[in-house]
This record gives structure tokens, sequence and C-alpha cells, in this order.
């Protein structure tokens, strides 16, 4: 049998370590490798990239819609990253406590923080950017805004949340659609996520 038909993987975890002459630091780096013939051959897990057709736009508004689409997205998905932390943050902190009144005096803390935080860029969003960011938080959180605040604060909250939120055109019901109506949405996130978001901006509206 030719000898590339017996070849043995091995995997290992390679320790190198690298010591600094000034700070005498050690950092360790743990790698995987296989062996083929007597060749080791580093192994590298490399994440996935996703290639999108361009836009075929039919007339001038359809591309002015696309050029807001991903300025809208760009402005408020790190938003959405940053509140998926601090409720899941929340939420695993709050187990830890020991009874409904440390847990309730916990939440009022995080949520005037929250408000401190966001609330000065939150007022300079426009209706369609708050509808992006609360649908973006449901695809961090897997589950929509509304069931956020309630499993937080409760029914009346979310309530007076949701319909304060339908003041201004928007709900924290709405659901994230990456399949369907939002898939724009995700591709943009997607391109976001890998770096490549100017890239397919330059090539679709030039």
């Amino acid at each position: 049998m030719k000898k590339y038909l017996l070849i043995i993987f091995c995997l290992f975890n390679l320790q190198v370590c690298i010591k600094a002459e000034d700070t005498k630091e050690v950092r360790t780096i743990k790698l995987v490798y296989i062996i083929i013939d007597n060749d080791t051959i580093p192994v590298y897990s490399l994440n996935p990239v996703h290639i999108f057709a361009l836009r075929q736009f039919k007339n001038q508004k359809e591309k002015s819609e696309y050029t807001k689409l991903v300025r809208d997205v760009k402005k408020t998905y790190p938003y959405a990253k940053m509140v998926s932390a601090s409720i899941i943050e929340t939420y695993e902190y709050m187990q830890t406590l020991p009874n409904e009144k440390a847990k309730q005096k916990h939440l009022e803390e995080v949520e005037k923080y929250m408000m401190e935080r966001y609330k000065p860029e939150m007022k300079k969003m426009t209706r369609n950017q708050g509808k992006i960011l609360i649908k973006l938080i449901d695809r961090e959180c897997n589950t929509s805004s509304y069931n956020i605040v309630k499993a937080l604060m409760g029914n009346f909250k979310a309530g007076a949340y949701n319909l304060f939120a339908g003041i201004f055109g928007n709900s924290l019901k709405s659901r994230y659609e990456p399949e369907g109506k939002d898939k724009d949405i995700e591709n943009i996130v997607i391109q976001i996520e890998e770096g490549s978001v100017d890239y397919y901006y330059s090539k679709n509206v030039h």
C-alpha cells in the first residue's frame, strides 16, 4: 500500500513557553499538530468566511435604503452586544443572591446604571435605529426584549416599557427573523463580524 495511505494522525498539546527577558513573564501557548510521515504540521481552526452576492438595485431609492440600513446596523450592533452582555451578567449574578430583596436592590442599581450609561446615546437614535436595536438584542440573547424585561423586572414593567416603546413606533415584542424579513440585517451583521462590511458596501453602492 502506498506510503501516503499509512498516515497516522496524532494530536498533542504543545506547550511553548516564551520568557520575556526584562519582565520574566511566562506565557503558555497551546498548539495542536499532526504528524504525517515524520513531518510535524500545525493545525489551526479558522473562522468560517461567508461570500455574498453583490446587490442589484432596481432604482436609486433601493440603494439609498440599503445605505441607511448599513449605517443603522453599524451604529446599533455594538450597543446590542453591550446590552446583551450586561443582561446575561446581571441574570447570572442574580442567581447567586440570597433572596428577592437583594435581587431587587441589585436590579435597581443595574437599571440606574444602564439608564445613565445608554440613555444619552439611545436618545440620539432614530426610530428605525431603535427598531433595529431591539431586533439585534433579540439576536444576541435569543429572546425578545419584552421577555428579557419580563424575566428580570416582572409583567408590569415589561408592559409599561413596551407601551413606552410603542409611542415611538417600536415594540419590545418584535422578534428577529434572520432567514425572513431581517435577512439583510443578518447579512450586514455577519459582514461586521467578519470585517468585510466596508468591502461589500463599497462594491454594492459604487
